[in-house]
Formats: structure tokens, C-alpha cells, sequence
């Protein structure tokens, strides 16, 4: 079986600050570093590095070519991944001392992604097959209703959060991935809360409170592993690449949950997005 993911792919340039920008602050900042990222990137690597087949569907400027070698390398397929004309993702990351983030983000070549890349992709998928998808790319409601007609179970994680994006593909996912504030905005928009939308299987990220999964047999709470976060970047992508690794090998959704939890918890004791996602012997070796 296979993940197929409509993903993401950026160079995080991360900047270590001694606090948030505030507005019309000029600020200086302590560190600087450039890391392989994206939402879609993060969690083909989570996955990969999970121990799933990953196929990453998406697109990069000719100046993100090192992004592709780099997913080569941590397993993921490539093959489906287009060069075009506009420049790769760019995301400028501010990180504090406590290891909280805030993210300004040039979408780049991932709004760019042609249309036949993804048919061309799909035409590979077999029926059980996952696809997932992130909302830093475009044809998301083109790509779920042709999945579905090719019997792919289809999950969705909501983030950056636009309210029409979500509900245009609702109908057609079977799960959903959305953080704390994402469920409220979400609610907010449909009057559902998360255990009576339209989906079978909903997950709700919580940070160092855990995840809770709105399945067929109610809310089931998943605790956070407690540790000292360094930078949060992506660990939610993290989470959801573990989580969908676990269920391609037939796990249990808790049990899923409780991995991917530990995967999360370990990469936030660490700096960078990707390039620093903790492969499956780390995580089951990992102790908080």
C-alpha cells in the first residue's frame, strides 16, 4: 500500500529571535539556519521515516532541486514531484526561547502544481491507497474527488486554516486532521463541532495536551509525552505522518496516535523541520 500525498515543499529559513516579532518591531535576530520543510514535505518524511511507501505529489522552482535530492534521500518518491517556472516555497520562521513559532510563508511553486501531475500520479494508486493533503497547495478539491472515485481513502489536514478550503472537500474525506484553534474556527464556520461533521474519523491536535480522535465510538483521548520543546515547527505535520503510517500497517487509530505522539514529542526536543523528523527505531527507542 501507499501514501500519496499533494504536498508542500518549502526551504524553511528559521530565525532564532529573543522574542515574537510585534508589530512595526524591528528585531535582530541570534541564529539563523535553512531547512528542507513545508506542511506536505514534513509529512512525506514522518511517514517515509515511519516506514510507509510514500509518494510525494508537488512541484518546485529550478532553485529547489536540492528539496527533491533531499526527500530522495529519507525515502520518499520523487517521481511525481514537477519543475516549473516559478521559484520553490519560501517560509521565514521566527522562533523564541521557549521554542514557540510564528511563520510568514511565500507559496511559491506549491500553487503551481499542474493539474496533469496529479492525474499522471493517481493513475498509480490502487484502491485502499491513502492520499493526504495540506491546504499550502492548490487542487485539493480536484485531488479528493478523484481519489474517492478511485477508492483511496482520503485525509485532510486543515492547515494554514481557510474555512472554504475545508468545507469544499468535507464530503469526500473519511479523516481530518485539525489543531485546537482550527476546530473552533472550524465549528465557527459550519456550527459542527468536530464529533458531528461530516467525517468519519476526525483527530484533534491539542500540543503538550495530546490529541483527541472523534471516531464512530466518541472522543478517545491520547496523552502528550512531557518534554522540554526546543522548536515546535512541524511537529503537528509530524504527528500526521506517523498517524497515517501506523493505520497503511493496520494499526488501531489510538495506537497510531500514541506513536505519532511519541514521534512529535521527540522532534520538538530538536532544532530544524524535515531535516530532523525521527525515524521509527528512534521513536520506539525514545522515553520522555
Amino acid at each position: 500500500m501507499t501514501i500519496w500525498n499533494l504536498g508542500s515543499i518549502n526551504a524553511d529559513f528559521i530565525y532564532q529571535v529573543p522574542h515574537l516579532p510585534r508589530p512595526g518591531e524591528t528585531l535582530g535576530s541570534i541564529g539563523r539556519q535553512v531547512f528542507l520543510g513545508g506542511k506536505g514535505t514534513n509529512m512525506s518524511v514522518a511517514a517515509a521515516r515511519a516506514g510507509a511507501h510514500v509518494c510525494h505529489i508537488g512541484a518546485v522552482g529550478q532553485d529547489g532541486r536540492w528539496a527533491v535530492d533531499r526527500l530522495m534521500e529519507y525515502g520518499v518518491d520523487t517521481r511525481h514531484i514537477a519543475e516549473v517556472e516559478t521559484e520553490t516555497c519560501q517560509a521565514m520562521i521566527f522562533v523564541d526561547p521557549r521554542g514557540e513559532n510564528s511563520i510568514v510563508l511565500h507559496p511559491g511553486a506549491n500553487m503551481e502544481i499542474p493539474p496533469a501531475v496529479l492525474e499522471q500520479a493517481l493513475t498509480h494508486a490502487e484502491t485502499g491507497d491513502w492520499l493526504i493533503m495540506q491546504n499550502e497547495t492548490g487542487l485539493q478539491a480536484e485531488a479528493a474527488v478523484l481519489a474517492k472515485k478511485m477508492g483511496l481513502k482520503v485525509a485532510y489536514a486543515a492547515a494554514p486554516f481557510d474555512a472554504q478550503k475545508v468545507q469544499a472537500v468535507l464530503d469526500d474525506l473519511d479523516l481530518l486532521f485539525l489543531n485546537a484553534v482550527e476546530a473552533e474556527q472550524l465549528q465557527h464556520a459550519t456550527g459542527c463541532s468536530p464529533g458531528a461533521l461530516p467525517v468519519k474519523n476526525v483527530i484533534v491536535t491539542e500540543g503538550g495536551d495530546g490529541a483527541t480522535w472523534f471516531g464512530p465510538d466518541g472522543p478517545v483521548h491520547v496523552a502528550a509525552l512531557p518534554v522540554t520543546p526546543v522548536d515546535t515547527t512541524g511537529a503537528g505535520d509530524t504527528f500526521t505522518g506517523y498517524v497515517l503510517a501506523g493505520l497503511e500497517r493496520g494499526m488501531p487509530m489510538q495506537q497510531a496516535m500514541s506513536l505519532a505522539g511519541k514521534a512529535a514529542a521527540l522532534m520538538v526536543t530538536r532544532q530544524g523541520t524535515a531535516d530532523v523528523i525521527p525515524d521509527l527505531a528512534e521513536v520506539q527507542a525514545f522515553r520522555a
